[in-house]
């Protein structure tokens, strides 16, 4: 089945009209002064794929290559995606970006989005995140700065020791403590690995030293960082991080006879609550279990679309299909903004705290001229092309991003259209997940 692109009509998925009025939230994170102004619609590009049974994989060939335009629809199987910003081009501002190396690893990008500000366990994160760059010295000259990284993690630990555990919150000084241990033996190992001359066992010592720094960072997570806004209190919502594990099943064998395999994925609700929340509430529910595959083009694997007309998930408790307001978190900010894009609030050259810089940085798909029509469709993004560059992402801030596949994201590039999903389960972080008490329809269907 062929995948149709080109400079289409849009197609909307049905108004709410809840979640499309600018709430008093809204209005004071994006007050004068703040950038409110939208941009006029006539100013948006669309460039979508037909919304039919078609929506088939294909290879994105060279008329996809030379149309940039094409990159919206590789985001969205049914509800077609917007364009880049208005102008086509990226600012001065966001072409500066280009300047500087920009982090590409999933662990890495889940570190820098917590919200902590221990300079210790920040220092060691870069020290150790530092050795990859160190690794591509040629021969064992890298070897040099690779132990020089290590000393100087041990020592910033050893030094700073006690400052670091006083930064534990309260319920998880345990698991801190235990990180912190762990950590120390890595780093023995670590030393061991340099003393060998055994340049190809760095990286895996590196990444499960760094796994334990991932852990005593996530103990000085003291509750969550602030308050939803009340008017998504009807929306459950994911006060923490879950981590979840998917098995594909492969409709035939493909590259080195692989017929499956199993996906680690960390949801991010401690910057996008909401988002997060209403995927996780799905996985519980088993929602995505025997779904197909039912976009993979190249840039994009995607799924959530029930069958029938629905293109989302319709609540059985409403009747109405559950709608997901739009929801990024900007780094520096203390609260995400719902609603808007970065676009609309004019903060387009502006670093989410979540980024389509990963290989399968997981987002929420949605109708192209409405932010807040996401329901349960999801994509993982293929990285990387010549169109969607690391630090100049065209998606970024027009999409809501809320985990990344940490473990087996090769697999997505096995995929393809009728694979099935067997699974998603939830192995930690379950607790994190809050669902509202549903409010069952009267008799007379209203509630």
């Amino acid at each position: 089945m062929a995948n149709s692109l080109g400079c289409n009509p849009c197609l909307h998925a049905s108004p709410v009209g809840s979640l499309r009025t600018k709430n008093a939230f809204c209005e004071q994170r994006c007050a004068p002064g703040r950038g409110s102004r939208r941009r006029p619609q006539h100013q948006r590009v669309c460039c979508t794929s037909s919304n039919d049974n078609t929506d088939a994989a294909s290879s994105l060939g060279a008329s996809l290559r030379n149309c940039a335009l094409g990159l919206a629809a590789a985001a969205t199987l049914c509800l077609p995606m917007s364009m880049m910003p208005s102008p086509m081009m990226p600012s001065a501002e966001a072409k500066a970006l280009l300047d500087r190396e920009p982090v590409k690893n999933a662990r890495a990008l889940l570190r820098y989005a917590l919200p902590i500000n221990d300079k210790y366990v920040r220092q060691m994160q870069r020290e150790l995140e530092g050795i990859s760059e160190a690794l591509r010295i040629p021969g064992n000259k890298s070897l040099g700065p690779v132990a020089k990284a290590f000393r100087k993690t041990e020592s910033v630990l050893g030094n700073n020791k006690q400052a670091i555990i006083a930064d534990f919150a309260d319920d998880k000084k345990d698991d801190g403590l235990k990180a912190i241990a762990n950590l120390e033996e890595a780093l023995k190992a670590c030393d061991k690995v340099v003393e060998s001359s055994d340049k190809q066992a760095i990286p895996s010592v590196q990444q499960n030293a760094l796994t334990y720094v991932g852990q005593i960072e996530e103990a000085m997570m003291k509750g969550f960082p602030f308050e939803v806004p009340s008017q998504y209190d009807s929306l459950p919502q994911l006060k923490g991080r879950a981590y979840l594990e998917a098995k594909i099943k492969l409709k035939e064998k493909r590259y080195n006879n692989v017929e499956g395999g199993i996906m680690k994925i960390v949801v991010d609700g401690y910057n996008a609550p909401v988002t997060a929340g209403a995927f996780v509430d799905l996985v519980e529910k088993k929602f995505y279990d025997g779904m197909e595959v039912q976009r993979s083009d190249g840039l994009v694997v995607q799924t959530g679309r029930p069958e029938g007309d629905d293109e989302g998930y319709r609540d059985p408790n409403t009747g109405e299909i559950r709608r997901v307001p739009f929801e990024i978190m900007v780094e520096g900010d203390k609260v995400p903004i719902y609603e808007e894009t970065l676009e609309d609030v004019r903060r387009f050259n502006e670093n989410p705290a979540l980024p389509f810089n990963a290989f399968g940085t997981l987002a929420l798909a949605r109708a192209e001229f409405d932010a807040n029509s996401g329901s349960s469709q999801v994509f993982f993004l293929l990285k990387e092309s010549e169109l969607t560059p690391t630090g100049a992402n065209l998606l970024d801030g027009r999409y809501a991003v809320f985990g990344y596949v940490v473990d087996g994201a090769d697999l997505l590039q096995e995929c393809q259209v009728g694979d099935v999903i067997e699974y998603i389960k939830v192995t930690d972080g379950g607790q994190y997940l809050k669902v509202p008490v549903p409010h069952p329809k009267s008799s007379s269907g209203t509630i």
